[in-house]
């Protein structure tokens, strides 16, 4: 029965976007971050993001990480501009422990931009945070 079924709750793992100096091409960029703020490693994480709008929506994206350190980050993907007008999604599984852990990470349309930039958790940047 469904009551039975436990759900471990996700805790210090989050999604941030980065606005970011990009040397190669010197312009900025906003890109997307998991940060495992745990003191022990994530193991097969799986990322399956997508964005949408009533009227729009992008491709999904499917990124797999075999292992994730404590107290680590790493890049997930860029993101363009034109998909910070738009809703973007980012479903994330991972097992620790031999559990399995779920979450969606949600950025609701137009709240990544400068206005919203702050401290973000092991990081020297600056961005938009998902807990």
């Amino acid at each position: 029965m469904k009551k039975d079924i436990l759900i471990p709750e996700v805790k210090d793992v989050y999604i941030a976007v980065v606005h970011e100096y990009n040397d190669t091409y010197k312009v900025y960029d906003w890109n997307a971050y998991i940060i495992n703020d745990k003191s022990v490693d994530l193991e097969m994480v799986i990322i399956v993001t997508k964005g949408y709008s009533e009227d729009k929506k992008t491709a999904t994206f499917r990124k797999k990480i075999e292992a994730l350190p404590a107290k680590s980050y790493t890049k997930i993907e860029m993101l363009l501009e034109d998909v910070l007008s738009i809703n973007n999604l980012f479903n994330v599984s991972f097992f620790e422990d031999n559990k399995l852990f779920e979450k969606a990470f949600e950025f609701r349309k137009n709240t990544i931009n400068e206005n919203a930039l702050q401290q973000i958790p092991l990081m020297k940047l600056k961005g938009v945070l998902k807990s």
